[in-house]
């Protein structure tokens, strides 16, 4: 697939109030629902990039560093952040809008593993994706770098055979001196 594409044309953002049957008890929105809205903002982002179906591999992380009460305005805004062979990492981070006071708060932010499938779902090339931003650049080399520990984990890569975390853990070399 020859065709390459830009995280910027990925780009999902979704707005939602908080609702009361969405809280728990102490009026503040259920992690579940947020990690189901942001799974859709993520999943939309994904199909944009391949213009295929994509099923949800994992979510390989997710923060919640700030409660979203009832009532508040919830925004998500996800891309893809790397595209592979066949799946692709989409990154999502939510915010809290407040209007009336013209504030935004960082709330959480999620990673998310989609795989792009044809209509028997088997997995399916996709195009490649080029960062410009530098955010963008940042989360598309950090993808490499988790992607590679998803592997060692699940026992499908040595870790000798990593490129990227490999380079974490070295001592810098001193730089060689010509000799004259």
């Amino acid at each position: 697939m020859a065709k390459i594409k830009k995280a910027s044309e990925s780009l999902t953002i979704m707005t939602n109030i908080v609702l009361p049957n969405e809280t728990n008890s102490l009026r503040n929105l259920f992690g579940g629902e947020l990690l189901a809205k942001m799974d859709r903002c993520a999943s939309i982002s994904a199909a944009r990039h391949c213009e295929r179906r994509v099923v949800t591999a994992s979510v390989n992380h997710v923060s919640f560093n700030h409660p979203i009460p009832e009532g508040g305005v919830v925004v998500l805004e996800s891309k893809v952040s790397r595209a592979f062979s066949t799946s692709m990492e989409v990154y999502v981070d939510v915010w809290l809008d407040d209007p009336i006071n013209q504030k935004k708060i960082h709330t959480n932010a999620g990673i998310y593993t989609f795989v792009a499938v044809d209509e028997f779902n088997r997995p399916i090339p996709i195009p490649e994706m080029v960062p410009e931003t530098e955010e963008e650049k940042e989360r598309f080399a950090a993808a490499f770098r988790r992607k590679e520990l998803s592997l060692i984990l699940s026992g499908r890569m040595k870790p000798l055979e990593s490129v990227e975390l490999k380079k974490l853990f070295q001592e810098p070399q001193e730089p060689k001196k010509d000799k004259k």
